[in-house]
């Protein structure tokens, strides 16, 4: 059946990622033929930013769709009102700030998380973003989805011994 999808980010085009088949369970299971993934790496430009208070909302353009992405402060916030010093040396709040600074509109990035449902719709919880320099990452994101769908992602299910 080859390597287990909800371990791993799998590289993946928007197209893909907003068409996988959703479970209503708790939480949400998505599946791409018949596997379960978790988690997507994607990479694009950034078409979209909003940013409050506990979070910053943006999506990714790759060319086949735009996937929402969240990426969550909270925990900055939480800890810049306990104390300045506390906050300054908390490394999640200092990476949430440094990523939602290379969110900027136009940008080329890739980003990483899990897939969660919100409003019905399928977005991504980002763990990390990175701000690409070179353009030519996007059409090697793109090949490398192509190839990994082939021969990782879309195996067919393993025949039963015996089969012919």
């Amino acid at each position: 059946m080859g390597p287990p999808l909800h371990l791993v980010h799998i590289k993946i085009l928007a197209a893909d990622l907003l068409s996988l088949t959703v479970l209503q369970t708790s939480p949400p299971s998505f599946l791409r033929r018949g596997r379960t993934v978790t988690r997507a790496e994607l990479v694009g430009i950034v078409v979209s930013r909003d940013r409050r208070e506990k979070f910053l909302r943006f999506l990714i353009d790759d060319g086949t769709g735009c996937v929402p992405c969240v990426l969550w402060l909270n925990h900055q916030y939480l800890n810049a009102n306990v104390s300045s010093e506390l906050s300054a040396s908390d490394p999640n709040a200092e990476m949430a700030l440094k990523m939602s600074e290379e969110v900027c509109l136009g940008t080329l990035l890739r980003v990483r998380g899990k897939m969660v449902m919100y409003r019905g719709a399928i977005q991504i919880s980002v763990r990390d973003v990175v701000l690409e320099k070179d353009p030519n990452v996007e059409v090697l994101h793109w090949l490398q989805c192509v190839r990994l769908a082939k021969e990782c992602y879309d195996l067919p299910p393993p025949s039963a011994p015996g089969a012919t």
